[in-house]
């Protein structure tokens, strides 16, 4: 059976060409969409609240760790990404390594990561859009900009949230080609407006903020890399969109590899210059870096740092969003999901059903649901995606090791099980209840593949 799923990913591979999905993306696109993905709330919002409630200054090596986690999926994430530059992401690797109802969990898995993050960094946009419109005296009713399950007394839709929502998605359906072009401008903006805090910040530093340097202890710093690991969620979208690569083989690796290396240097460095510039005991507000301009009496600079957080969470719900149509479609394609997912359209080549499907669900999340109750599941479900990608790498050394390796992950499996270990490690620092809705959430999806996969599946019809 696995040899039958690996050769038909394979197949798939080959002949992308031909199937729909219009290839357009060079290396510089991909490590562009990476970068658009992984900055956004992440180093705009979690900064802050994981160095006040968790690891205090400290949380420059909660970076450093889940950095280091990140870096050994990636390896991995590349590997697999040459071997099968298919569409779906750690669904397709799963499914050629480990079989179709393990790649069904990834899959199921994966929706926590893309969907509920989307809606999570949605709810972020619209903060950040409602408080840069106060600062010009524009004031928009709260009833129009609070979900009601956020606050049934006053609450009824966060709007703004569902608008950029359903714009994103009517952008993806367009074009893969004018949804990069405009992510890349989202991105020289936020990295214009990351680079200047640095900047500034350099001179503003107090050493005496970090003279209480783990307040927590190292428990305090592997929750915090727990918690922020959520900010590094995104280098994996890169491999969604390998079948619209020119290259694939070369390119998605680079893509990966380019934009974490990218990120994880700007990471440690706001971190670092964030505590400097204000005490870890302050940070617990939902604009951190607002908070440090203020400290430093650069009160002209705070609206361009809340545009360039509008512009940089835009790009991540972009990229977001168009990882898990992509991973609905390959889905559809096994037959796993209904067939409306699998739709290309005959002009703009991109699957148009899966992503209105896809995002229109995320923009009633996003409207009517509140920000934590979204957020507390995507970490643990990036982690666990990630664990089965390091222990595809080794299922295929053992069953291909002859297949044709464009780029290949080091010191395997030594590499690959340090990258499950660690992961495991992170999911361990998460809360229980976070463990619980995981198993709830998964229990669900063997629901739905036992009642409709199974039965419709492409793998069982042949």
């Amino acid at each position: 059976m696995i040899e039958q799923l690996f050769r038909r990913k394979t197949i798939e591979a080959l002949t992308s060409n031909e199937n729909g999905l219009k290839k357009t993306l060079s290396a510089r696109d991909l490590t562009i969409l990476g970068v658009g993905a992984i900055i956004g709330a992440g180093i705009f919002v979690l900064t802050g609240i994981a160095a006040a409630k968790y690891a205090g200054p400290a949380i420059v090596l909660s970076f450093v760790l889940a950095g280091i986690a990140c870096a050994l999926a990636a390896l991995c994430y590349s590997e697999l990404a040459a071997m099968i530059p298919v569409s779906g992401s750690a669904y397709s690797y799963a499914y050629a390594t480990m079989g179709e109802l393990m790649a069904w969990v990834i899959g199921w898995d994966l929706i926590l990561e893309y969907a509920l993050a989307s809606s999570t960094v949605a709810i972020g946009w619209s903060g950040y859009l409602n408080s840069f419109l106060d600062n010009i005296g524009l004031h928009l009713p709260h009833y129009l900009t609070t979900a009601y399950l956020a606050d049934p007394a006053q609450g009824f839709i966060n709007l703004p949230a569902v608008i950029i929502i359903l714009l994103l998605t009517g952008l993806l359906i367009l074009g893969i080609r004018q949804s990069a072009i405009f992510n890349a401008v989202m991105v020289f903006i936020k990295l214009a407006v990351i680079v200047v805090f640095i900047t500034v910040g350099l001179g503003n530093i107090d050493t005496a903020n970090w003279s209480d340097f783990t307040p927590f202890g190292f428990g305090g710093v592997l929750t915090g890399a727990g918690v922020i690991f959520f900010a590094y969620i995104g280098f994996d979208a890169v491999s969604t969109a390998a079948q619209e690569a020119i290259n694939p083989e070369q390119d998605v690796p680079k893509g990966i590899i380019g934009s974490l290396l990218i990120c994880t240097v700007l990471y440690i460095l706001v971190a670092g210059i964030l505590t400097g510039v204000v005490s870890y005991t302050e940070l617990n507000v939902a604009a951190p870096i607002a908070l440090a301009i203020d400290h430093m009496g650069l009160n002209w600079l705070s609206p361009i740092v809340k545009l360039g957080a509008i512009t940089g969470l835009t790009s991540v719900m972009l990229v977001l969003l168009m990882g898990q149509s992509r991973i609905f479609y390959s889905m559809a394609q096994d037959r796993l999901l209904p067939g409306v997912f699998a739709n290309i359209h005959p002009h703009y080549q991109t699957p148009h059903w899966s992503t209105l499907i896809v995002g229109s669900a995320v923009a009633l999340l996003a409207g009517f649901m509140p920000i934590e109750k979204l957020g507390e599941l995507v970490s643990i479900g990036t982690l666990f995606a990630f664990v089965l990608v390091c222990g595809g790498v080794i299922v295929l050394r053992k069953t291909h090791p002859d297949m044709p390796r464009h780029f290949r992950c080091p010191a395997v499996p030594v590499l690959p099980l340090a990258g499950i270990v660690v992961c495991l490690a992170l999911m361990a620092g998460l809360p229980l209840d976070t463990w619980i809705r995981l198993l709830v959430w998964l229990l669900i999806g063997f629901l739905i593949y036992f009642g409709y996969g199974k039965q419709h599946s492409l793998l069982r019809s042949e």
